[in-house]
């Protein structure tokens, strides 16, 4: 289990820098590249200026000898940056080389992004100064080149906190100075500053437009090649004229889509001026889901469920700037992978080649303007407008972005003031920020109409004024989820006040749940816990309320105070173990488009021999054809008994109606429970009539209680915490009144178990086992004592006294010995002391109090056979002394019949 933040260099990733000569060598800008440019990553000259001496000492002419060195571009502090963070000043210089190639035309020096204020200077000539730390910038360094020949190239960058900026998320790790890819580039002597395209599905039409610097050209004319086209299109530019817009046919156009994302590739030439771009052919609208009047999100005028996780976009080891391009395709990758259909970039305008990865391999984006912390003044607005235009500017041609989301949770947005009536100051988000608030909606619509906009991404009391999306925010716990989307159906309607401030009501918006998950519905936070049980409670609660029409799941990988990322902060594996539940379930299963759902509750107690009634609600977020309109539905009932034994209950089939959208409940199945206790999971594999696609699996699962044991089968039990000795050398306690017992360290439990074997013929020892770590929260002293987590609380994984780490790529195991009546019978390698959805018990029995108690924690089942003279010795003296013995520092927890994977106590279970 990993319970530490990750420090070292991280293997997966330092192959892949090794074999590049520098960091990040590829283009940074696929969807607007010249040929002639020279990447200047790699190694600077690097000095921090916490005086604020470099300018008096005149560091900018390049003569200065600095005493670090840095690796550009990753953000100073950084791990992969080698250096520390030390000030909030610093200087960087370099000796370059602008090539002979680039004569005769324009040479310039452009930075993805830098964080805040950046001066430039070649050769002590100063290039210019920019504000801002999320756009790239260009200076125009031609005055100054002698071509072939080393200069000094200097960059003072002033990186101290000031309340207006937009800060973000960067307590996560700071975005300290350059943090994007800095390069050359020859442009023509009049150039393309940008060039849009705006495409048409309809019409099968698409508009470019751009603007022009520097002057006319030689013949002022526009050349775009498009790929596959075998004649370039040219259009006449007036004379004096600096902006234009045209439009050209794209006859049978391949539309982008999730499952084939075409991109056009193609070629923009202004005279002596070449730039290599791309678009796309899609849609982005609003669309009714079909058979309804609910309005969903629509990609190429066909509703869309969206089903996308919040992305930090960080790493651990640089920060805001990742490793290698690889690394950045497989964000993109991994969310394919488990079905998810977008993400949003949360609280920062993200890396060019990232949302290059999303455009070519298919996956939507939602796209943040980060925040301020300070109050809304006239400087946070300032500075909010010049990013939000440039944002839209640079990334106007990625089709993947569907939607731009001006504001977060009402952050920076409120404003103190004295109430008159109470005499206290209170930070109120005031009307005439409310409206400063919908005019930044409008200034995204005026920049791109052919987008989503979104104003307030809503939490915590504050609503949405003007937005093209209805969002909401809401963490609960898995059990809550049914009772808060039935309010959430009730309030959603056109003319609505419900999540709308005053003055401001609902149209007929799509309405999604923008971010969800548990972490935050527990007192506190989660920590590090199993993120799957209470997910599969809220896939299951969402399905049946297509009223919503998507939702976004915190998040897509840990971070340094929340740990309930699909992946770990570097990007291994955490595993739910579905799969070992229902045989053939994946991940991706609670992101099927076709879904079965059993509701809400997804474990339940019953009574053996009962009759139990299942939920059947079918939903289908597509337009599948099946040419006979049936489902077919398999059904199988099998689990693990109260005496350790894998039973096969019984199995069946259903025939549904389907339509393509259908959003239908079903006559419940009525199923019989078996007669002995255990844990038993009734598995749903929804197939085609035929059986040859399967669309998706579901499961459910049931505690079975007053039960019988099997003929001639006889057991003695005792619970967990019903031991006759225990020693630890760390610590030793239990778990929920002692459903489950812990030792740390090295030790021993001991059980004395008092029966008579009845005439038994065999017999076992019977016990769910698992090695035990000492975590955090565990220990003396682990209260969390910086509670600021939207700055990046400092604390570890298992620190909050709800988490328990998932279970992941990291093992902690666990070499147990056990003895019988003083004889050792058995050494048993406990692999780890997991947590997961398997954790069944340990989660079905948490108490619904908004905390949490070692949920998701389970064992490994053990059986260990009894000698014919183990048995006569139980026969002759009433008892057997069993104990369980750990000597190599791994611990040990034992686990009672309410608590972990199976429905037994530790037992000796006996058969005639």
């Amino acid at each position: 289990m990993k319970i530490t933040f990750i420090s070292s260099f991280l293997v997966l990733f330092s192959f892949g820098l090794k074999a590049q000569t520098i960091p990040l060598p590829e283009h940074p800008r696929p969807d607007f590249e010249r040929t002639d440019w020279v990447n200047l990553n790699g190694k600077w000259e690097f000095e921090f200026d916490s005086l604020s001496k470099g300018d008096d000492q005149n560091w900018s002419k390049g003569t200065a000898k600095f005493s670090k060195t840095i690796n550009v571009p990753f953000p100073w502090g950084a791990p992969l940056s080698g250096v520390k963070d030390e000030a909030d000043i610093a200087w960087y210089q370099k000796n370059i080389t602008v090539p002979e190639s680039f004569k005769n035309k324009r040479s310039f020096i452009t930075i993805g992004a830098s964080d805040w204020e950046t001066t430039v200077w070649l050769d002590g000539n100063l290039l210019g100064k920019h504000q801002g730390g999320y756009t790239p910038f260009s200076f125009d360094i031609t005055p100054f080149v002698k071509y072939g020949s080393a200069q000094k190239l200097v960059i003072k960058v002033d990186d101290k906190r000031r309340e207006f900026t937009l800060y973000g998320k960067q307590g996560y790790g700071n975005a300290r100075g350059i943090w994007q890819t800095i390069y050359l580039e020859a442009r023509g002597n009049s150039f393309l500053d940008y060039v849009h395209f705006t495409p048409d599905i309809d019409q099968n039409k698409i508009k470019v437009s751009g603007e022009i610097i520097g002057g006319d050209s030689k013949d002022n004319v526009l050349k775009i090649k498009v790929k596959d086209r075998s004649e370039a299109l040219t259009f006449s530019v007036p004379k004096g004229q600096n902006m234009f817009e045209f439009t050209f046919d794209v006859p049978n156009a391949k539309l982008w889509t999730l499952e084939n994302p075409y991109l056009y590739e193609t070629e923009v030439t202004w005279g002596d001026d070449v730039v290599k771009t791309y678009f796309a052919m899609r849609k982005i609208s609003v669309a009714n889901l079909p058979g309804t009047d609910i309005p969903y999100v629509a990609l190429n005028n066909k509703p869309i469920y969206l089903q996308l996780t919040l992305d930090q976009s960080y790493h651990p080891e640089g920060f805001y700037t990742f490793p290698t391009d690889e690394f950045m395709k497989n964000e993109i990758q991994l969310c394919k992978n488990i079905g998810l259909n977008g993400l949003r970039t949360h609280i920062k305008v993200d890396v060019p080649r990232k949302l290059y990865w999303a455009d070519k391999l298919g996956l939507l984006v939602m796209a943040d303007l980060p925040n301020f912390w300070g109050e809304p003044d006239a400087q946070a607005q300032k500075e909010s407008e010049f990013t939000l235009r440039q944002m839209i500017r640079r990334d106007y041609n990625h089709p993947a972005i569907f939607s731009w989301i001006v504001f977060n949770e009402t952050w920076g947005l409120r404003t103190k003031v004295k109430n008159e009536t109470t005499g206290k100051v209170e930070s109120q988000y005031l009307p005439k920020t409310q409206n400063w608030v919908a005019s930044m909606y409008y200034l995204a619509k005026s920049l791109d109409q052919t987008r989503l906009a979104e104003d307030n991404s809503i939490c915590c009391g504050a609503g949405h004024t003007e937005t093209d999306i209805n969002s909401w925010h809401e963490y609960l716990p898995g059990y809550e989820w049914e009772a808060h989307m039935q309010k959430i159906d009730k309030g959603t309607y056109p003319g609505s006040s419900f999540h709308f401030e005053k003055g401001f009501t609902q149209g007929n918006q799509p309405m999604i749940n923008s971010e969800c998950g548990n972490v935050w519905g527990y007192d506190g936070s989660t920590g590090d816990v199993d993120w799957s049980y209470d997910y599969h409670r809220m896939m299951n609660t969402f399905r049946v309320h297509p009223k919503m029409s998507g939702w976004l799941y915190t998040e897509h990988h840990d971070v340094i105070n929340e740990w309930n990322g699909y992946w770990r902060f570097d990007r291994t594996m955490k595993y739910t173990g579905v799969g070992d539940l229902a045989k053939g379930m994946t991940d991706k299963d609670f992101h099927s488009l076709v879904y079965l759902s059993n509701g809400q509750d997804i474990t339940h107690t019953v009574k053996a021999n009962e009759e139990v009634s299942v939920p059947i609600f079918v939903s289908v977020m597509e337009d599948i054809n099946m040419v006979d309109k049936v489902f077919l539905v398999e059904y199988t009932l099998e689990g693990v008994n109260q005496i350790g034994n894998t039973v096969k209950v019984g199995e069946g089939k259903l025939n549904l109606p389907f339509e393509p959208w259908m959003q239908k409940a079903f006559d419940p199945l009525k199923i019989k429970m078996p007669e002995t206790n255990g844990v038993y999971t009734l598995t749903f594999t929804l197939k085609d009539s035929k059986g040859g696609t399967v669309y998706h699996k579901n499961f459910v699962s049931f505690v079975v209680t007053d039960g019988k044991l099997p003929a001639g089968v006889s057991i003695i039990e005792k619970a967990a915490n019903a031991y006759s000795d225990a020693k630890w050398s760390l610590k030793k306690w239990e778990v929920m009144g002692g459903k489950k017992v812990n030792g740390a360290g090295n030790g021993s439990f001991t059980y004395t178990f008092e029966g008579k074997s009845s005439g038994a013929k065999s017999g076992y020892l019977l016990m769910e086992l698992g090695a035990k770590e000492l975590f955090f929260k565990d220990r003396a002293g682990s209260e969390i004592k910086n509670t600021d987590y939207m700055l990046g609380a400092k604390a570890e994984p298992s620190q909050n006294q709800n988490s328990y780490p998932m279970t992941d790529e990291k093992k902690f195991p666990s070499n147990l010995k056990v003895f019988v009546d003083g004889a050792l019978v058995k050494t048993v390698t406990l692999e780890d002391d997991p947590a997961d959805h398997r954790g069944i018990l340990s989660w079905h029995n948490q108490l619904q109090n908004r905390k949490l108690s070692e949920a998701g924690s389970y064992g490994y089942m053990v059986k260990i056979p009894l000698t014919k003279a183990q048995i006569k010795t139980l026969d002759k003296t009433g008892k057997l002394s069993v104990k369980l013995n750990v000597d190599s520092g791994g611990g040990l927890a034992v686990y009672g019949k309410e608590f972990g994977r199976y429905a037994f106590d530790p037992s000796i279970v006996l058969v005639k």
